[in-house]
């Protein structure tokens, strides 16, 4: 809330300056998460996102014909536009080339910050952003409609989001308790799993379990110790501390970071866990769960349906991978 305040008073500030130029009256500026103020003499009309979640939020706010270029992991309509390269190195040349009027990024990564700093350098206006929260994603939509000057486009797409999110909620209401303790996995081997300061983790509270990386409540669970002690969107650790938090459900995603999971049956250990020994296993898309764009309200959905198969229609079943 105080993001949406403070843009509007940069706004109303720009409005209200004596003697301010005809431009200055459609200046649109945001402050973004980065601390960067970002202002834009008229709405971006090219924009080249730096990661996927932008191109689906500009998509669900029917701004397709703005984007100007898009990168590898881009999966929907849009993928006709020029390729720039991936989102952790894109190709500063080819977006150079398309022009862009306003660059957007995800943090999270060294290189995003690096990328910034490089079209900034090049009078590119790039805003910055953290998705960490639904909370977080509402007021990136937000901010994106103001760049835009499609403020109504993205008013009714956080509304629409968070009625999903409100009706869910009621639904839960009525979930029995304990919540079930999750393990969501980002990669295997090497394994890695979504931590506190991810967006899966509030998609899991939204669904109606806890993330048992995270700590919170987790010891409520009938899986779990609860919390590992550590910070982060994404957390390394052993198959024994796996073993110690012993989740109620395990999650794997599929996609670019977890390629042709093993099945966990197979995996040494593996088999002893609860969630695996019930077959409470899910296996989801990560461009769904893993992508902090408009998608994460179908992954709370699905989550939600298979956490709590009584209160929903059937769910998707349990697949080993």
């Amino acid at each position: 809330m105080h993001k949406r305040l403070f843009t509007l008073l940069l706004a109303t500030a720009a409005l209200a300056t004596p003697g301010a130029s005809p431009s200055a009256w459609a200046a649109r500026c945001i402050i973004d998460d980065g601390g960067d103020r970002i202002c834009l003499e008229a709405p971006a009309r090219r924009i080249v996102p730096l990661y996927a979640a932008f191109t689906d939020i500009l998509t669900d706010m029917h701004l397709e014909d703005r984007i100007a270029g898009r990168t590898k992991a881009d999966d929907g309509p849009e993928s006709a536009t020029p390729s720039i390269g991936t989102h952790m190195r894109p190709n500063m040349e080819l977006v150079l080339g398309l022009r862009p009027d306003l660059a957007l990024q995800m943090g999270g990564r060294a290189e995003a910050a690096q990328s910034v700093a490089a079209l900034r350098n090049h009078g590119v206006p790039t805003a910055f952003f953290q998705v960490r929260t639904f909370a977080d994603l509402f007021s990136v939509i937000e901010r994106i409609g103001t760049l835009t000057g499609a403020e109504d486009g993205a008013e009714e797409l956080v509304r629409s989001l968070q009625r999903r999110l409100d009706a869910l909620g009621d639904t839960l209401k009525n979930a029995p308790r304990p919540r079930p303790g999750v393990f969501f996995e980002v990669r295997y081997p090497n394994l890695l799993g979504a931590g506190p300061d991810s967006l899966v983790t509030d998609i899991i509270r939204a669904a109606g379990g806890v993330n048992v990386l995270a700590g919170e409540d987790a010891s409520s669970g009938t899986g779990g110790a609860g919390g590992t002690g550590r910070t982060g969107r994404i957390v390394r650790l052993s198959e024994e501390e796996l073993l110690r938090l012993n989740p109620d459900v395990y999650c794997v995603q599929t996609g670019p970071m977890n390629k042709n999971p093993a099945p966990l049956a197979d995996r040494p250990h593996f088999a002893v866990l609860r969630a695996v020994a019930l077959g409470r296993v899910l296996v989801v898309d990560e461009h769904v769960f893993s992508r902090p764009g408009p998608k994460a309200v179908d992954a709370a959905e699905l989550l939600a349906a298979f956490l709590h198969p009584g209160l929903f229609p059937p769910a998707q079943e349990a697949v080993k991978p």
